[in-house]
């Protein structure tokens, strides 16, 4: 599929920038809900992997910093298998910070090849004093991306974060992305910034940054 012929809209960028100065107000304590990546599929036999640092902010400033890999495996034409890591240090105000560790894994399916796919992973949390089997949660995800160019696209995601193992209401989260690169097939930086809605303590603003590396993607439609 052939991208758009476009550029990123110095208007959209200043709405982008208006929103996070807008949301640093909220309080937060949060799960992972970073995206950082689109709804291209590595392709079967093929991998794609991003190592990611995401800032997490609320009321009180800087609350959390998560350091994370994720990888995708090309299955068949139109799924993936994906895991992903993250270990999060948790600064609770004036309580001593701790870290989790976070592991999700779930198929990727694409809807409409490289603009919309479907993403269902399951995982749990786990460290120091951390009851796992207590944390499992499922993330059903739709992610969109819109290909301008081979050196740019833009990212969008929607989830809902439904916890398994206990009666806690869902949170949902937004992100929205770009991927910028000499090919975005073979290899992209991608900024994001989201927003996670109806944490137990507030709500949630993630500012992330991740690189993704792919094999033999140039081959790929």
């Amino acid at each position: 599929m052939k991208p758009i012929n476009n550029t990123f809209s110095l208007g959209s960028l200043v709405a982008l920038l208006s929103m996070v100065c807008i949301f640093t107000s909220f309080s937060c304590l949060a799960p992972a809900f970073s995206e950082l990546q689109s709804a291209r599929l590595a392709g079967p036999g093929h991998v794609e992997v991003t190592p990611s640092y995401s800032r997490v902010s609320g009321q009180s400033g800087h609350t959390q910093d998560h350091y994370g890999i994720q990888a995708g495996v090309g299955i068949l034409k139109r799924l993936d298998l994906r895991i992903r890591y993250e270990h999060a240090s948790v600064y609770p105000g004036e309580a001593e910070s701790f870290g989790v560790n976070m592991l999700g894994f779930g198929p990727k399916v694409a809807l409409i090849p490289n603009w919309l796919t479907v993403y269902v992973p399951v995982g749990f949390a786990f460290g120091e004093e951390i009851e796992a089997s207590e944390t499992w949660q499922v993330h059903p995800t739709l992610l969109a991306t819109l290909p301008l160019n081979t050196h740019f696209e833009i990212n969008t995601s929607a989830k809902a974060l439904i916890p398994l193992q206990d009666e806690s209401d869902p949170m949902y989260a937004v992100n929205f992305g770009v991927a910028v690169s000499s090919d975005v097939r073979r290899w992209a930086v991608r900024p994001e910034i989201g927003f996670l809605f109806n944490s137990p303590v507030g709500s949630c603003l993630q500012m992330s940054i991740g690189l993704s590396l792919s094999t033999d993607r140039s081959k790929r439609r």
